[in-house]
């Protein structure tokens, strides 16, 4: 069997979710007889690829790629070309029809016309955009008309939970038998590194994972908790990843910082996954109040790495956590805070949550996701 992929999201993602599963099923897809797989690409910044055999050479080049990000007109020209340079090197491999099914990675459009008969597989992660619109740019119609289009002629869609697949059909009456849902697995490992290279982390703190803006409610989050830090000022909140540009926060997240008084317990650190996981080893908790997810794989890192976890209580999301997690309503503050108190103030209950997660773990992994994936791609042959 030969599928081809092509480089969407390896072009926009140096870290992410999306990237992440691709890698993920090529690690696995590597150590299979039964399947070869394509991924036309010249470069790449993305981190998780350069671990990949057939990828790791493009890291020379990424670096050197890298150091040209403060230079922001070379930059910006050498990634418009090495974009245009991978989606070519896709048409070629297209035009050749030499592969039996297509798998893109993103919701580009541009691959239909050169398909000619071949199947392709869509993975949907999310019906974010079409849910929670007034949470994006107008840019991101685009977006959500190719999606559409993509859903309606594939033959078949991989969703990445029971409730994505329940949004697919609800918004766009798709046939149910059409849409399998593949679930996603976990990559983060407990580190052993005492000595992790980044400043001194606070002896207390509740963990936030990733992007702040929008649906991910960071905001609500902040003034539902803030009484929390006022009320134990050796409490903080640790914010790892997401936006990490020169302020690090936004101008109005300082603000609002100054405003509740806690201005000097909210801590930045960027990360990698090393670090990621110490920090997960060090929480008092990780607490994920997003409004809506299509999977969310932070909730399986905090299970990997002995972290408690409190989560909302919508999407996808107690279909991961189970009976794991404590969970919250992300609308409503009383809610938040009473929760994330029961969790720092019960060391019973944080190692109850702890063991219950390790269990919770053991039914997701990257290796049922490749073989349920590769099953789908035999199906349809």
């Amino acid at each position: 069997m030969k599928v081809l992929f092509d480089s969407q999201i390896f072009d926009s993602q140096k870290y992410g979710g999306i990237s992440r599963y691709f890698s993920e099923l090529f690690k696995n897809f590597n150590n299979r007889e039964d399947i070869k797989y394509k991924l036309p690409i010249r470069n790449s910044e993305n981190e998780y690829l350069k671990n990949i055999k057939p990828f790791s050479d493009m890291a020379i080049t990424s670096r050197i790629f890298s150091s040209l990000k403060g230079r922001s007109f070379l930059y910006k020209i050498f990634d418009l070309f090495d974009k245009k340079s991978n989606k070519n090197l896709l048409k070629r491999e297209l035009k050749k029809q030499d592969f039996d099914i297509f798998h893109p990675t993103y919701y580009s459009t541009y691959f239909l016309k050169y398909l000619k008969n071949k199947p392709f597989v869509l993975t949907v992660y999310d019906m974010i955009h079409e849910k929670y619109p007034q949470y994006f740019l107008l840019d991101f119609n685009k977006t959500i008309l190719n999606k559409k289009e993509l859903i309606k002629k594939a033959n078949k869609i991989i969703a990445i939970s029971e409730n994505t697949k329940k949004d697919i059909i609800d918004l766009y009456g798709i046939p149910e038998d059409k849409i399998q849902v593949i679930y996603l697995g976990n990559s983060m490992i407990k580190t052993q590194n005492k000595s992790i290279n980044i400043p001194e982390i606070p002896e207390k703190y509740i963990l936030f994972v990733g992007a702040r803006d929008g649906y991910k409610n960071f905001t609500f989050f902040i003034k539902s908790i803030s009484s929390i830090l006022r009320n134990d000022r050796r409490m903080n909140v640790v914010v790892a990843g997401g936006y990490s540009g020169k302020n690090i926060f936004y101008k109005k997240e300082n603000i609002l910082f100054k405003e509740l008084d806690i201005d000097k317990q909210i801590i930045h650190y960027s990360i990698n996954d090393e670090v990621l996981a110490y920090l997960y080893q060090n929480a008092m908790c990780f607490v994920f109040p997003t409004l809506y997810e299509g999977f969310g794989i932070p909730v399986l890192e905090a299970f990997a790495c002995d972290c408690p976890v409190i989560v909302s209580n919508t999407s996808s999301l107690p279909e991961v956590g189970g009976n794991a997690v404590e969970y919250i309503d992300p609308t409503n503050s009383l809610s938040i805070l009473n929760s994330i108190e029961k969790v720092i103030q019960n060391k019973e209950l944080r190692k109850e949550m702890i063991k219950k997660g390790q269990d919770q773990l053991r039914k997701f992994s990257w290796e049922k996701t490749a073989k349920e994936t590769l099953s789908l791609y035999s199906d349809i042959l």
